[in-house]
């Protein structure tokens, strides 16, 4: 605040300056324009010469100036010097054009600054140009005036604006005690104390902010809450297989174990490592995806070639499971089924659908499992849906939105899983600002299936 006020004093003295130089010069003006005007009525003409004649009091009034000197010059219609002072400097020729109209400049009598007023007067006569009668007066009177006029305006301000500086000093003093109060309640606060700020004791102006920072701490009193809960539900779901892992170890040392006992045991440990990797494998997943946005580049991806990436990954698993996965759809490099995002994450989001449907789809001689991708393309609307479909038992309507929560499995379900994967799916698509959507694909049928529809945002055509 000092900074700008002791800036714009020398500015204001400046323009203080100029001001009252024009404010001093204004009076004096017009007297030298009255003298100019009186001195042109002596002039007369009759038609032949020109003439004037300055009386003797004229004269003296003009000298009667005791601080400036007072010069005047009169020429006739032929340039002749009629009165006054020859060595006067003279106006430029283009302007005996404006006769009848006095006009002022600053010049200089003898190496003296002056101000000159001149004036043209036409005459009737052949030949002639002009009369040109000027008056000039030096400028000691306007300086004198010019600075008693600054002292009136500029001393008061030598007092003022200490007293402004003092005061902006109080003021700001006064205004950020209410912060310096606010940053020593933040200081002694403790790591784990997340609670709002009081905004009633702070300033106006910084009320928003603190609105902001108790925002801020909402949200993150919320992430705090979310990820103690969801290490909480990792090491639960990490417990089981564990304790499996446990179990089994201990039943293989048994010293009457036999062969078939101990590859028995062998076998549940195994199952049980691989049920362990898996959510180990689906939470570094979902912790990827939950931070994808930040640490992953975006890129123009085709829905299609990706979908057929995973569809070849997921094959093996789908033969052994004798499940018939195939896809429909538009065909790679397809107007229309480019979208702009990380084709990792995009992957792991069709990854996780794929799989999810593998795990909960029966297959039988009599009733085998069917699982179908499709890839649906709307060129005009810019969409692109991605689904997954299948025909195994499906999902209540009770469950529908309870199966997105991290680890929630559907009632009765006998598959291997963490209960990670939709999760999964919801965070990245979110990412993407798609949106995802589940229906039965037979209402009312003993297997109405499932059908879960990712809408993305498709790019524009080049």
């Amino acid at each position: 605040m000092l900074t700008p006020l002791l800036l714009l004093w020398p500015i204001s003295l400046v323009l203080t300056w100029l001001v009252a130089e024009g404010i001093a010069g204004r009076p004096f003006d017009r007297a030298l324009e009255y003298n100019v005007q009186a001195l042109a009525q002596l002039v007369r003409s009759d038609g032949v010469r020109v003439d004037f004649n300055l009386p003797g009091p004229a004269r003296e009034i003009l000298r009667a100036d005791d601080i400036d000197l007072i010069y005047y010059q009169v020429l006739g219609a032929r340039g002749e010097f009629l009165s006054g002072e020859r060595d006067l400097p003279l106006p430029i020729e283009e302007e005996r054009e404006s006769t009848g109209i006095v006009m002022l400049r600053n010049d200089a009598v003898r190496g003296t600054p002056v101000r000159v007023a001149y004036l043209w007067i036409g005459v009737e006569a052949p030949g002639s140009t002009p009369v040109l009668v000027q008056v000039a007066e030096t400028l000691e009177k306007r300086s004198v005036l010019a600075t008693e006029i600054i002292k009136g305006v500029m001393l008061p301000q030598f007092v003022i604006l200490p007293l402004a500086v003092l005061l902006v000093w109080l003021a700001l003093a006064r205004g950020i005690r209410p912060l310096n109060r606010l940053e020593e309640r933040i200081r002694q606060r403790k790591p784990d104390d997340l609670s709002p700020l009081d905004d009633h004791s702070v300033p106006l102006e910084v009320a928003p902010l603190v609105t902001a920072i108790n925002g801020l701490l909402n949200r993150l009193k919320e992430s705090i809450a979310t990820q103690k809960r969801f290490l909480a539900d990792a090491a639960h779901q990490l417990k089981t297989p564990l304790a499996g892992l446990r179990m089994q170890a201990d039943l293989a040392q048994r010293e009457n174990s036999s062969a078939v006992e101990l590859k028995q045991s062998l076998h549940l440990i195994g199952r049980a490592s691989i049920r362990a990797t898996h959510t180990v494998n689906q939470l570094l997943a979902l912790a990827r995806a939950e931070s994808g946005g930040a640490t992953l580049g975006r890129q123009n991806c085709d829905l299609v070639e990706l979908a057929m990436d995973v569809l070849q990954d997921s094959l093996p698993r789908a033969m052994d499971k004798r499940i018939d996965l195939g896809y429909e759809g538009v065909d790679p490099s397809s107007p229309g089924v480019k979208v702009e995002g990380n084709p990792t994450l995009l992957k792991e989001l069709m990854r996780n659908l794929v799989d999810n449907a593998l795990n909960y789809t029966p297959s039988t001689a009599e009733h085998p499992g069917v699982v179908t991708v499709r890839i649906l393309a709307d060129r005009f609307g810019h969409v692109v849906v991605f689904q997954v479909e299948d025909n195994g038992p499906g999902v209540s309507d009770g469950e529908r939105e309870l199966v997105f929560q991290p680890f929630y499995r559907a009632l009765g379900a006998e598959a291997d899983g963490s209960g990670l994967g939709l999760p999964i799916v919801l965070e990245i698509a979110q990412q993407h600002q798609a949106q995802v959507t589940m229906d039965a694909v037979q209402p009312g049928k003993p297997s109405p299936g499932a059908r879960f529809s990712v809408r993305f945002n498709s790019l524009p055509e080049a």
